[in-house]
């Protein structure tokens, strides 16, 4: 197989387009000038679902699937590592060091936590039962495969994983602690800050608790009800401690997406649910501490 992603394409055929009489005229006629089909094709970049290549004068198939694998651009290597926190046959728990995506997207595809944790355990059908911004750290579940994605992907929906977090901040000892904090998030497409719209009825909610108090800061306890984008970042940022090394808030910095000098000082510590197949209580805890800087400076 060609190195690359595979990207699934059907072969559906445009309206008012006559039917292709080939699998290398449906192929140009889906991707027209941009591709270099033919090139592609001796290639051998074109692949049926049995892994045989796809040939441009093989007679059209309707209703059929061909796998379309291209080269990827080389990425700079995300320092840290993924660690293995729990595997058993259903579900993953890996503890990801900050600046790895969750997910493929954009600049970062071989740099995610589902590529490299699909290559290292063997496992093709592993995906993410939730996701973390790409400079946070910590706690992610997996499944290990298609079939056991719904029974943990409901405990998500109907908010039944217990999350806790824990974060560097500026130490305020005027801030009366603990406090529930509650507002309307909202984060539209196109712009990096999520924004609080006042007076609209909360739908994001967290508690933030000071758990100890350092030479240059503080370590806080986040607990959130809600899982709204950036609600922690923003909350932190309200209660006028925003945390530190985050590159959004309270303003957007200019950092090129290879710098992983300054890491967001954020970290998933604690998953917990009852397990939806055998009922057994789970309980997960990150191996990373606080401050994650020094150990992006040991990387």
């Amino acid at each position: 197989m060609p190195r690359g992603r595979a990207l699934r394409i059907g072969t559906e055929i445009r309206a008012g387009c006559r039917k292709p009489t080939t699998m290398g005229g449906w192929l140009r006629e889906r991707f027209g000038a941009r591709v270099d089909v033919s090139a592609l094709l001796a290639e051998l970049r074109f692949v049926y679902e049995s892994g045989s290549p796809v040939r441009g004068d093989d007679p059209y198939r309707s209703n059929t699937f061909v796998w379309f694998h291209r080269d990827l651009p080389d990425e700079a290597v995300v320092p840290g590592r993924i660690r293995i926190v729990y595997r058993d046959e259903r579900i993953v728990v890996v503890d990801k060091p900050p600046f790895l995506s969750t997910i493929p997207r954009g600049q970062h595809v071989r740099q995610s936590v589902v590529v490299r944790m699909r290559d290292e355990l063997e496992l093709p059908e592993l995906s993410p039962l939730h996701r973390l911004d790409r400079v946070t750290s910590g706690l992610v579940l997996l499944a290990t495969e298609k079939r056991w994605r719904g029974p943990y992907q409901s405990l998500f929906e109907r908010r039944e994983v217990g999350k806790v977090y824990r974060a560097m901040a500026a130490h305020r000892p005027d801030l009366p602690l603990p406090v529930t904090v509650r507002n309307h998030l909202v984060k539209h497409r196109g712009r990096m800050q999520a924004e609080v719209v006042p007076d609209a009825a909360p739908n994001a909610e967290s508690l933030v608790e000071r758990e100890s108090i350092l030479a240059d800061g503080a370590v806080y306890r986040l607990t959130p009800h809600t899982g709204r984008t950036h609600q922690l970042r923003v909350h932190m940022l309200g209660l006028g401690i925003p945390i530190f090394g985050d590159p959004l808030y309270p303003t957007v910095q200019d950092v090129p997406v290879h710098d992983f000098r300054t890491p967001l000082e954020l970290l998933a510590d604690e998953l917990s649910f009852v397990d939806p197949v055998d009922g057994r209580p789970r309980r997960f805890r990150s191996t990373r501490t606080l401050p994650l800087a020094s150990e992006v400076a040991e990387s």
